[in-house]
């Protein structure tokens, strides 16, 4: 079967060698980006992309689905395993997927849900303005103390007696810090509410054991699977049996139809591999790098959100160091020395969204590369150099030589893999 696609499609060819390329020679420090391995990427790149597979394994719509039922047999069982779910539906085609599948199950239309404003690091998926959920769900908000940016779980308490979800989300964007999931699902028993625990971002972290789970605790947990975790891209709801009918119901066909069958195989290779003891200390190395890369900017002189991180990634607030400094344009003078990271709002922002004052760097890519702490600091002199002087062409050059150095150190794939990707 061929897989060079240049005979037959020179621009698709064209473009995807040279997102080959920039893969190869910039570092991403997106906290949500990741590298597949070559299991991942073969599971995906297979002829399951040709099967339609609706419905439950062994209770198909269509016929000839023994194969990937099998394979989703594997997803499901060794997400189990990972995160001790009673049921696990590896279906959804997203992380939003997901939570919208976790919305179905659990609420009626124009039911009430409590979650964090995005500019305190919320995710559109969880009721933002002009999304889905905002036009079918009641949304209220709660927030981070801007003076800490971190969540003051009385206050939260507070706002849920106030007002009277039915649902609460907890699981977060961009909050730097580990969340305690039993006081939210003390909050949301508090007023007889549904709670669920979105580990979109933690999902690698919490499989590793180096973050604490909501498995167990939440009514639901929803997460992806392609970020920390290093799988099939799409997403996962976790459940005890007595909501595994109405989930499965909730994502086909509630909100999807046909499971991407070879994202599907993605997850099952990918959850393999975290299965394994090298991807617990891949996970403890990313918090790792994550605590080096926070000292490092503090050291230079950055704040940041909580004055720290838990996670993987860290917030920068750029408001008092640089207050002309907007995160659009720290995110241009950083990728334009090959570190791609990405603007962010920081609580208390005055900017949109689309410009923000604060950028979020992470470390599951960089770390999937090879980085220590000691790589990591070196990546931040440089992510520092670049802020402070974002105009300084010699600046720019040096920073470029650092990471064209790093990449070189720790390239992302071999040959092989990067010709055949």
């Amino acid at each position: 079967m061929p897989t060079d696609l240049s005979p037959v499609d020179d621009r698709l060819a064209d473009a995807l060698a040279a997102e080959r390329t920039r893969q190869r020679e910039t570092l991403s420090l997106i906290a949500s980006e990741n590298y597949a391995s070559e299991a991942v990427l073969a599971a995906q790149g297979s002829v399951l992309t040709n099967k339609y597979a609706e419905g439950e394994p062994g209770d198909r719509y269509y016929a000839g689905c023994e194969h990937a039922d099998e394979v989703e047999r594997l997803a499901r069982e060794r997400a189990r395993k990972l995160f001790g779910a009673d049921h696990a539906n590896v279906q959804p085609h997203s992380g939003t997927q997901a939570n919208l599948a976790a919305y179905q199950a659990l609420l009626d239309s124009g039911d009430r849900i409590l979650s964090l404003e995005m500019s305190h690091g919320g995710h559109l998926s969880h009721g933002q303005p002009y999304t889905m959920v905002d036009e079918h769900f009641e949304v209220a908000h709660y927030g981070v103390d801007e003076a800490t940016g971190r969540l003051d779980y009385d206050a939260v308490e507070a706002r849920a007696a106030e007002v009277d979800p039915d649902l609460v989300v907890s699981g977060f964007s961009a909050y730097p810090r580990r969340v305690d999931w039993e006081r939210m699902q003390g909050i949301a028993e508090a007023v007889d509410s549904y709670h669920v625990a979105d580990i979109a971002h933690l999902t690698g972290l919490v499989a590793a054991g180096v973050h604490p789970s909501p498995v167990g605790v939440a009514d639901l947990v929803t997460g992806s699977t392609h970020k920390t975790i290093r799988s099939g891209r799409g997403g996962m709801v976790l459940c005890g049996e007595d909501l595994a009918g109405p989930v499965d119901t909730a994502v086909m066909p509630g909100c999807q139809g046909g499971p991407l069958m070879h994202d599907v195989a993605g997850k099952a290779a990918g959850f393999a591999e975290a299965l394994t003891p090298e991807f617990e200390a891949y996970a403890r190395q990313v918090v790792d790098n994550a605590a080096a890369l926070a000292d490092r900017l503090q050291e230079r002189g950055f704040d940041l959100v909580t004055g720290g991180t838990d996670v993987h990634f860290v917030l920068v607030d750029l408001r008092e160091t640089h207050p002309d400094l907007t995160g659009e344009r720290a995110e241009e003078a950083l990728e334009s020395v090959g570190l791609v990271a990405n603007k962010q709002t920081v609580p208390g922002d005055d900017r949109p969204a689309t410009v923000g004052s604060g950028l979020r760097i992470g470390t599951p890519a960089v770390t999937t590369r090879g980085f220590d702490a000691a790589a990591t600091e070196r990546l931040a002199d440089a992510v520092a150099d670049v802020l402070d002087s974002p105009d300084d062409d010699a600046v720019a050059d040096a920073a470029a030589e650092t990471v064209a150095d790093l990449c070189e150190r720790f390239p992302v794939y071999g040959d092989a893999a990067v010709a055949s990707a």
